[in-house]
């Protein structure tokens, strides 16, 4: 295990530096964060991102033409902009997840609600990428260009899209009525840990302090598999995986960018 650096701890409600050891009991915490209000603005931004596929069609079949500049660099610039309006959707979507999560009684819509942002990515490129491979009369360099920039679009905003740590209402009620104190996170670690002085925070410089709704808001969805080891917590979801698993989702990165 790496030796444990000087770490400075910064409280995730003020933003402001805090002493090491200082830690709140929370029995019930207080909303953080606006779950419609993120879920209004990803549905608005998904809006202008099919909006832009439409416009890159229309580019496409000679119906818009912007004249400053070839068509295929017209269609280009409008893929981009599709892709980031649904990237940032997406993000913001996952956010409202985190703050009101759905319940995962039924497996299916759980799986759907969480990755709304993947089914919307599909619907902005998908139609566009159709429509390339389709149409007989566009010219081939064109044609093959704008396909590959759709695809590569599609999948990188899928992956971006995809939930890949979510958490349902069950887990999130039973962490905040287990874990009654603040708990600690790393900067890009993908976990929580109940101890500042977790062997798998050792190279990490920078850790916020708060409470676990902060910390499922702020994408640390599990909890330490060690932390509630070493605490015997039972009934809370953690990371599950092994001890050089735990390192590395909360060490090797932070580390290396503080």
């Amino acid at each position: 295990m790496a030796e444990a650096k000087k770490k400075k701890i910064v409280s995730a409600d003020t933003g402001k530096e805090v002493e090491a050891g200082s830690k709140r009991s929370v029995k019930q915490a207080a909303p953080v964060g606006n779950a419609t209000g993120y879920r209004v603005g990803a549905v608005l931004l998904w809006i202008v991102a099919i909006a832009l596929e439409v416009v890159a069609v229309l580019m496409f079949i000679g119906k818009i033409d912007l004249k400053f500049m070839q068509v295929l660099y017209q269609m280009i610039a409008a893929l981009v902009l599709d892709l980031i309006f649904v990237i940032i959707g997406s993000t913001l979507w996952k956010k409202a997840n985190h703050i009101k999560p759905a319940s995962e009684k039924n497996p299916v819509l759980f799986w759907l609600w969480n990755n709304m942002g993947l089914i919307v990515c599909a619907f902005a490129f998908i139609p566009f990428v159709i429509l390339a491979l389709t149409n007989k009369e566009a010219d081939k360099k064109t044609k093959a260009v704008a396909t590959v920039v759709a695809i590569i679009a599609m999948l990188i905003g899928g992956l971006v899209s995809y939930d890949w740590n979510p958490v349902s209402k069950e887990e999130k009620d039973a962490a905040m009525t287990t874990i009654t104190t603040d708990v600690y996170w790393a900067p890009f670690g993908r976990v929580y840990h109940t101890h500042e002085d977790c062997g798998h925070l050792n190279k990490s410089e920078k850790l916020t302090v708060g409470s676990v709704e902060k910390a499922i808001e702020e994408g640390r969805t599990r909890l330490c598999s060690s932390c509630a080891k070493k605490d015997d917590i039972q009934g809370v979801a953690t990371d599950g995986s092994s001890t050089s698993d735990d390192s590395s989702e909360d060490t090797t990165t932070a580390g290396s960018n503080e």
